[in-house]
């Protein structure tokens, strides 16, 4: 009998579950990728809107190597100050303030219709509602790129387009994670939404490739390509995601030592041998605190826990205020409230920046700015197999939060020491910054959605990584806001905005782990 191809032996040597589980796994990828993919070409296509221009000797005007497509434009009049041009309303001495503005509307609706987004999730198919999510955002990005073509001037039809697709891209979230959540247990969990939650970074590293492709000769394409990008996704989301594994009879958990699997009735998480001296040791009290425990016992187990699942439970979706009750859930959104203030600070203003600090070209400032993502991809993973190390989300967000405040500072000043300066703090900045904001909505979320005190309810993961990404957006409506509203004093107050979010993140973290809440227990709800 001839030997089998080692292609063949590599396939089979995992089994059926593990297949689904990795389709699952790079299909979530995807699909939340390329909502990330359609949010990215407002900051690439920001120094299109607003192009520099000269006034040369003749009365002409002359446009500056930083729009390569206004060479072949014709001149817009220019202002009073003579020295900008652009697409109106954006070629006002406001331009700042505008921008600002299309940001905080995109934002801001996110993070008001997340708070509903996981509530309603939760009462309907992920599948369906995901893909409805994914086929209006693809419309709305589109509809954004239409007003180059149709030569739209409104400031009001590009604000509606932003609140409107706010709106609809916050069914992404909570469906992916929860989805993710199913298929995977809690082992080496930060590792795993460490790496899947590189899909942030993937997808604005190509959003910004794809837009800076068009932005200076049709910016118009900057938006619709990505916004049918988005639509195909959410096809191939109807067609095959797969909500969880007992719809295809698969364990709902990774089979590494003795095999988990799930019945109609109820779910079953296996976990190894603890040696009897582990077993008197007490569990670490930031874990025990805030994931671990329901505040009852503590202890670890050696046997197979058994939870009523939903199927067979009959158990109802858990409600906002319970949700909150949650240990943790306050303490990590209102952390990542001002993570996510620092890094869609970045998502949204760093092109612009790069432009006017570099004088680079919108299209090469765009590229230049994916280096930011590509350290978001590391601090994501490093972030995640710290705290399964450690044991400890907490202490490794503060680790990074911590680190980050000077790397911000020194940002501010190295990066006009030259490209490869910019470069280097591009890289590290993104590590720091993107770390302790990846850990928190992925595997701190699923961590606190899969809470004892839930006693098996897995209803509730939706409402939790809602109420945490939405707290979270908040910040990320601010920080775009805040970064218009101060640019024109310059840019060393918009880092020093930066650093003083990110203390604020810091002094959070250095809350959750010493226990504020326990010190104040009236001020919060009991379990």
């Amino acid at each position: 009998m001839a030997q089998l191809p080692p292609g063949i032996r590599f396939i089979i040597s995992f089994s059926r579950d593990q297949w689904y589980r990795a389709f699952i796994f790079i299909l979530t990828f995807l699909l939340y990728a390329s909502f990330h993919l359609s949010r990215k070409p407002i900051s690439i296509v920001k120094g299109e809107l607003h192009s520099y221009c000269t006034a040369s000797n003749d009365g002409k005007v002359g446009f500056s190597s930083r729009s390569q497509k206004a060479r072949d434009a014709p001149a817009h009049q220019l202002p009073d100050n003579g020295t900008d041009c652009g697409w109106a309303p954006f070629d006002q001495d406001n331009y700042q303030q505008l921008l600002g503005a299309l940001d905080y509307s995109f934002l801001c609706a996110y993070a008001i219709g997340m708070y509903l987004s996981g509530i309603i999730g939760e009462r309907l198919p992920i599948r369906c509602y995901l893909t409805f999510g994914m086929l209006a955002s693809g419309a709305f990005t589109a509809l954004f790129g239409v007003g180059y073509f149709y030569n739209i001037h409104s400031f009001g039809f590009y604000v509606i387009t932003q609140i409107i697709n706010g709106l609809v891209q916050t069914t992404g979230w909570p469906s992916v994670v929860t989805c993710l959540g199913n298929w995977f247990g809690k082992g080496r969990r930060g590792l795993i939404m460490g790496v899947w939650n590189s899909h942030t970074s993937v997808g604005n590293i190509l959003g910004s490739l794809i837009a800076g492709y068009w932005v200076s000769t049709c910016w118009g394409l900057s938006f619709i390509v990505p916004g049918a990008i988005v639509a195909a996704m959410g096809i191939l989301c109807f067609l095959f995601l797969i909500e969880h594994p007992k719809d295809i009879a698969c364990s709902s958990s990774p089979a590494s030592h003795p095999r988990g699997y799930e019945n109609g009735a109820h779910r079953f998480w296996p976990q190894k041998p603890v040696p009897a001296e582990e077993r008197s040791k007490p569990l670490d009290p930031e874990m025990q605190r805030l994931l671990l425990s329901d505040g009852k016992h503590s202890g670890h187990q050696n046997h197979v826990v058994v939870l009523p699942a939903d199927g067979g439970g009959g158990m109802a979706a858990i409600s906002f205020t319970g949700a909150l009750k949650i240990p943790g859930v306050i303490e990590f959104s209102l952390c990542l409230l001002f993570a996510k203030l620092v890094s869609y600070t970045f998502l949204f203003w760093l092109p612009l920046y790069i432009t006017n600090v570099d004088h680079l070209d919108v299209k090469k400032a765009g590229e230049l700015s994916t280096l930011f993502d590509v350290g978001g991809i590391f601090g994501g993973i490093l972030a995640g197999v710290i705290s399964d190390r450690l044991e400890k989300r907490a202490s490794t967000c503060g680790l990074m939060l911590l680190l980050a405040a000077p790397t911000l500072y020194a940002f501010s000043s190295i990066s006009r020491m030259g490209l490869e300066a910019t470069i280097a703090m591009l890289l590290l900045s993104g590590a720091l910054v993107s770390g302790p904001y990846a850990l928190i909505t992925t595997a701190v979320s699923a961590d606190l959605g899969t809470h004892k005190s839930l006693k098996g309810n897995s209803h509730a993961l939706a409402t939790v990584t809602a109420i945490i990404d939405g707290t979270g957006s908040v910040g990320a409506a601010l920080g775009p806001l805040l970064a218009g509203l101060i640019s024109p004093s310059g840019w060393n107050n918009v880092f020093y905005m930066l650093m003083f979010a990110d203390a604020c993140a810091l002094l959070t973290s250095f809350w959750m782990k010493s226990g504020l809440r326990a010190l104040f227990p009236g001020a919060w709800p009991p379990l």
